[in-house]
Parts: structure tokens; C-alpha cells; sequence
């Protein structure tokens, strides 16, 4: 197998990691033997176990020796929950790695330099554009930003509404769209919706069909409003409500109160004690328009995944509300990556310009 395949390989194990290993990154690794051949296969466990290096070369046992390992992140040389990649590879004697995306942190980068020095011929930067938009984005990003990586999701007919004017309207896109926004849930951390969704729609905010895991739950929620039998809290899966200062507790099962910014929810605290506090690295953001135009203002936004339907509905709320900018010399400018077709309507995925 030709080494760029093996990435691409790499790749989509690496995404079968998403949405359970943070704050580690999800990471795909190949080994092929000394004739070129796939003899192991691995991906990032959840925190506590191994890394996909270690997986991939107890696949291929003593195959892997004087063999080439294919990995998406340059693998780590320090010991936490577990012991180094680097010696890892270093006692199943390969011959060769390969990597696409350098570990850009202090404490587990530098492995590639480990193993030159131990006689391992490493090469870099292999496929590193294509696989930095891949599973690992959101880790990379958030490592450089500080903060985790949000999406928001919208969806909307042609003329932007999110819902006919009188209400009869509960889906406005089909249902391919739908079950990909659950797959949407089920690769992130956390999946935020504003009170305001809550209230009028009460959703669940889950994933579904389970994938094993599930989001953590966060209902932004200034002045608490939240109905304490609210779907989204229901259950033994994780949930949040994130709330300003308050004189008498609200009785969530779990709450956070944070400071305000312009009698609003200060969004950047909030993603800090997501991130600090629960080990967020990825974030959903849906729900009603409000809440994402904050985001928008904020610069917080990093992705925008838009699921447009084929319809003309003349009236009712907008879905995009007032996250515009107000003036085309402000406008927040994204960059189109792919318009995909999804059962009827079309997906489009735009990123930070």
C-alpha cells in the first residue's frame, strides 16, 4: 500500500475516535509490514487507554518489526495516563514512521525527534493540509486558540427561514439531514442550545441511534429559565445548565454560574469552564439564532455546517436572525469547503476565512 493511502486509511479510523477520547486527540495509525503490506490497525482509545500507535502495533504483533507505521499526529514521547508512543515504537522495532500533523504542545511534542535519534527514518508533514480538515481540526485548532472548537449548525430554506410562520412546520429538511446532524452530536464533546430553543421546543439534544457515547448537555441559560423536567435534563446522560449569578440555587442537577458580559452570558467563560472543568475540545452549537449571532460576535465561531431545503416557505422566523454583522465592510467573512447533497437538501461547510 502507497503511503498516502495508508493515511487516507488512517484518517477514517482516526474518526471512529470521535466524540470519546477527549482532551486527547483522536488519531488513526497504520502499520504495514516490510513488503508494504496493512498488518495492524488502530485508533485512540478513551482517556485511561492506549493511544492508537499501541493499538495498531499489538494488531500486528511481531509483523511490525523493520515495518512502517502511518500515523496522523506525530506520536508522543512524554508518559500520562499511559506510557510514550515513542517507545512503543521503538520496542516493536519498526523501521519507519510516517506522520501528517506535528503535536504542536510543549509536553507531548517532539516524538519525531526522539526517534530519529533512536535510528528510526521519520518523515512529516505527509497529506498535512487534507489531514488537519479531518478528524483531528478540532483538536489542533482548539490547542491553538486556547479554547474549544465550536460549530454551529443551522438549517434553513432558500429564502433563510428556520419554520413557516405558523408554526405547523416541525422539519424543514429531510430526513438524511436530520439523522447527519445526529451524526453531527455524536462527534463532538457538547451540544449547546440557548433557553430560548429550550423552552419553545424542548429538545432532547442527544444523539440518535446511541453511538456508544453521548454529548455532554448545555442549555445557555442566563436568568434560569430552564423547566426543571426538560428533556434535555432528563436521564443519567450528562447535562449542564450554564447560568449568570443567581440568589437561590435553581435545582439543576448540574450548574454553573458565570459572569455577564453586557447583561448576557460571558460565552468566552463559558467555553473556558467547558473546556477547564469538563475536558470539552469540541463544541455543537444549536439552536435558535440569538445565541449563535452572539457567538458570531464574539469571533467564537470556527465551523458552520448549513443544511439548506429545496423550499420557499415567504414568512416565519429567520434561521439566521442576528448573526449578521449589519454592514458588508463588517461582514464575517467564511470560506466555502464542500456543498455536499443530502437526501434532498444540500449541506454546506464553511470554515474561518
Amino acid at each position: 500500500m502507497e503511503q498516502a493511502e495508508a493515511m487516507r486509511l488512517a484518517v477514517a479510523l482516526s474518526a471512529r475516535a470521535l466524540g470519546t477520547t477527549s482532551p486527547n486527540p483522536p488519531v488513526g495509525a497504520v502499520v504495514l509490514d516490510r513488503d508494504g503490506q496493512v498488518v495492524g490497525e488502530g485508533w485512540t482509545q478513551p482517556p485511561g487507554g492506549p493511544h492508537a500507535e499501541v493499538v495498531a502495533l499489538q494488531a500486528a504483533g511481531a509483523r511490525a518489526e523493520r515495518g512502517t507505521v502511518v500515523v496522523t499526529l506525530e506520536p508522543c514521547r512524554h508518559t500520562g495516563r499511559t506510557g510514550p508512543c515513542t517507545q512503543a515504537l521503538l520496542d516493536a522495532g519498526v523501521a519507519r514512521v510516517v506522520v501528517a500533523c506535528a503535536d504542536p504542545t510543549d509536553q507531548a511534542g517532539g516524538g519525531a525527534d526522539v526517534l530519529r535519534d533512536a535510528g528510526v527514518e521519520v518523515e512529516t508533514g505527509v497529506l498535512q493540509d487534507e489531514v488537519a480538515q479531518g478528524p483531528l481540526e478540532a483538536w489542533l485548532t482548539s490547542r491553538c486558540t486556547g479554547r474549544p472548537f465550536v460549530t454551529w449548525k443551522y438549517a434553513a430554506t432558500l429564502d433563510g427561514r428556520s419554520a413557516a410562520a405558523d408554526g405547523t412546520s416541525r422539519w424543514i429538511t429531510s430526513e438524511p439531514a436530520r439523522a447527519d446532524v445526529h451524526r453531527l452530536r455524536g462527534e463532538v464533546d457538547a451540544v449547546l442550545a440557548g433557553v430560548g430553543t429550550v423552552l419553545k421546543d424542548d429538545p432532547l439534544l442527544d444523539a440518535r441511534p446511541d453511538p456508544g457515547h453521548q454529548p455532554l448537555r448545555v442549555v445557555v441559560d442566563t436568568r434560569a429559565r430552564t423547566p426543571l423536567t426538560a428533556k434535555c435534563l432528563a436521564g443519567d446522560r450528562p447535562a449542564l445548565v450554564a447560568t449568570g449569578p443567581l440568589l437561590d440555587e435553581p435545582g439543576y442537577p448540574s450548574t454553573v454560574q458565570l459572569p455577564l458580559r453586557d447583561d448576557h452570558l460571558d460565552l468566552a467563560a463559558l467555553l473556558d469552564h467547558l473546556q477547564e472543568v469538563h475536558g470539552v475540545v469540541s463544541v455543537l452549537l444549536e439552536g435558535g439564532p440569538t445565541l449563535a449571532g452572539a457567538f458570531v460576535a464574539q469571533q467564537l465561531v470556527d465551523r458552520v455546517v448549513g443544511y439548506v431545503a429545496p423550499a420557499l416557505l415567504g414568512d416565519g422566523p429567520h434561521a439566521l436572525g442576528v448573526a449578521g454583522a449589519g454592514t458588508i465592510t463588517a461582514a464575517h467573512r467564511l470560506r466555502l469547503d464542500d456543498v455536499t447533497r443530502v437526501g434532498d437538501d444540500v449541506r454546506l461547510t464553511m470554515r474561518r476565512a
